[in-house]
């Protein structure tokens, strides 16, 4: 009989890719995972794991038993929402991870709705970038992740994941005030080929969404300046540094007297907003309502 306990520490490894990593993320030491992993292959009869240069990857028969920890892990989670629910679920505490402005845009309404409607759901919310929220709920540190589609995100078919997009919004484009263009009602991304640029640090999925439309616009944005902070961007293109892109909902508020933002011409620069949760878990009687509240505060945002 396989221990389940077991296939999770499989799947820890592989997502992290060595054994000291999986390690932390689970607060185990790594004799115990290697302990966990030898009496795993046991169970199985098979090998499942072999060195790749510092790291490790699964061999095929790991592959394929990964494939069903996917499964008994999701089903172990819907487990816990029927017994929770059949427990009456009205009062306990949620972890949500997610990114700054998605905080401020959906995920700080929806605590004030619940603290109306289910006084009896905490949550606890964890700031992280859009790339960071998903690691951190697949390794069981948040319930849920407020997160933004970016390279090398898992995808909708990921076994692991139940995800609800809530919505996206464009990028601006912009420019210091006294830019060439910036009294033109949109601007081209083209034009700005020549220009330096103000960016997030690569990882950040505000990076990647900048050096895609950059691409599709024909070119490779040459990148001065880095900062994963809006305002510091911001403040930066108002010094005259260089253009950047920024999200829309990131700019309200901000002091932008020394910046022109204008719409950007043709494609635009767009990030996707979504909520996810381990699979099996989004019917659970805490975590359903806090998905509920989040789409109900996205359907509420400005039209962009």
């Amino acid at each position: 009989m396989i221990d389940p306990r077991r296939l999770r520490i499989l799947r820890a490894v592989a997502d992290h890719r060595t054994v000291t990593a999986a390690a932390a993320a689970l607060y185990l030491t790594p004799s115990a995972v290697s302990q966990q992993l030898a009496a795993l292959e046991q169970e199985t009869g098979h090998s499942l794991l072999t060195r790749s240069g510092r790291g490790v990857r699964l061999t095929a028969a790991g592959e394929i038993l990964l494939g069903h920890a996917h499964e008994v892990l999701a089903q172990l989670e819907r487990a816990e929402a029927e017994l929770a629910a059949y427990a009456g679920g009205s009062a306990g505490e949620v972890t949500v991870a997610a990114f700054a402005t998605g905080i401020a845009e959906v995920l700080a309404p929806a605590i004030a709705r619940l603290a109306l409607e289910r006084p009896g759901i905490r949550l606890r919310v964890r700031d992280a970038e859009g790339d960071q929220s998903l690691p951190l709920l697949l390794d069981g540190e948040a319930d849920l992740a407020l997160a933004v589609e970016y390279r090398g995100a898992p995808g909708a078919d990921d076994g692991r994941l139940s995800v609800l997009p809530l919505y996206a919004e464009p990028f601006d484009a912009v420019l210091p005030s006294g830019h060439p263009l910036a009294d033109l009602p949109a601007v081209s991304l083209a034009d700005l080929s020549d220009s330096d640029w103000v960016g997030q640090y690569p990882g950040n999925p505000c990076h990647d969404v900048t050096l895609l439309a950059c691409e599709l616009a024909g070119f490779q944005p040459r990148f001065v300046h880095s900062s994963d902070d809006f305002r510091a961007v911001t403040a930066l293109v108002g010094a005259g540094a260089g253009v950047a892109l920024v999200p829309r909902s990131a700019l309200r508020g901000m002091d932008l007297k020394e910046v022109q933002v204008r719409p950007v011409a043709g494609p635009a620069a767009t990030r996707r907003v979504f909520a996810a949760t381990r699979r099996g878990a989004e019917t659970h009687p805490l975590i359903a309502p806090v998905l509920a509240a989040l789409v109900r505060e996205s359907e509420r945002l400005p039209a962009h």
